[in-house]
């Protein structure tokens, strides 16, 4: 993947959202945009920036136009799980709540928070159908603020927009379609969380030890310079061949509860490769006695 100029991205930009409709999945073209970009099109009527962390940093200063996300309805309130997908119903909701809508380009960016919030909120879209109109504006707030770029404290007022999800059934996958994958050619299992908890060395509260057999381990941390922007393609690829991914194998991420993992799974579909992600991740694997587990050195 090349980082497009400015210019040629508009273009990128602007043709992806016209060829693809609601449903579509998401464009590697057109996944990340720089602070320039962003910068010289705050003014474009139809983009929709949504602000990623912690609400009083989004108070003392956001990107101008910035909605504020609340990570917290990014999981589905009843579930047994940490994290798991709301309902489609309820993220039309939430999103159109902010202004979005089937005709936005939308920006996520964090503003106080993580780089895999900003992973699992484009997870979501991607969910949604939503992933071709779907960017994440590479290395966020601290980057655009030591760019000198403007940032303001008004909150600006947000008309309900009309959303209509397109559901994609190639985004999410259970643990049934996980254990029927297991060494299974061409789909690579992909445990994203820290070497210590891969091997069994480690582990959290109430979970089991180790990993699900086959997976092979790819730390989400790798992904970001101390920038937190997503290193470029070509090391991008370089990292996945090391680890044991292949050209045109499938992706498949978990890590403990499903939000590292997105990191992945980003990284994946920007790439190219088909992604998926296991969102019940250890958590919900671990719970479940009769399926396998395995430790090994890292």
């Amino acid at each position: 993947m090349i980082q497009l100029p400015a210019g040629l991205l508009l273009l990128a930009l602007a043709c992806a959202y016209a060829a693809e409709p609601c449903g579509a999945p998401a464009d590697p073209r057109t996944m990340l945009v720089t602070t320039g970009w962003l910068a010289a099109h705050l003014s474009d009527p139809h983009l929709a920036i949504v602000a990623i962390g912690d609400r009083a940093d989004y108070d003392r200063g956001h990107i101008p136009g910035a909605v504020f996300l609340r990570y917290a309805d990014m999981s589905a309130k009843q579930s047994v799980l940490t994290l798991e997908l709301p309902p489609m119903n309820n993220l039309a909701a939430i999103f159109g709540g902010l202004g979005v809508s089937n005709d936005s380009r939308i920006v996520l960016y964090i503003n106080g928070g993580r780089p895999i919030q900003a992973t699992r909120v484009f997870l979501t879209l991607d969910a949604m159908g939503l992933g071709a109109q779907a960017s994440i504006l590479d290395g966020g707030m601290p980057l655009w603020e030591q760019e000198g770029h403007p940032v303001s404290r008004d909150v600006p007022a947000v008309k309900q927009a009309a959303l209509t999800p397109c559901p994609r059934s190639d985004v999410i996958v259970d643990n049934s379609y996980v254990a029927s994958h297991l060494r299974h050619g061409g789909v690579d299992i992909v445990d994203a969380r820290a070497p210590e908890y891969y091997s069994g060395e480690n582990t959290a509260p109430g979970k089991r030890r180790g990993h699900i057999p086959g997976a092979l381990n790819l730390p989400y941390t790798a992904f970001v310079d101390p920038q937190g922007k997503l290193y470029p393609p070509d090391t991008l690829r370089e990292m996945f061949r090391r680890a044991g991914i292949q050209p045109g194998d499938r992706v498949v991420s978990y890590c403990h509860i499903g939000m590292q993992a997105t990191m992945v799974y980003f990284a994946a579909r920007y790439l190219g490769f088909d992604a998926r992600l296991y969102d019940g991740s250890w958590e919900d694997w671990s719970a479940h006695l009769d399926l396998p587990a395995e430790t090994a050195a890292h």
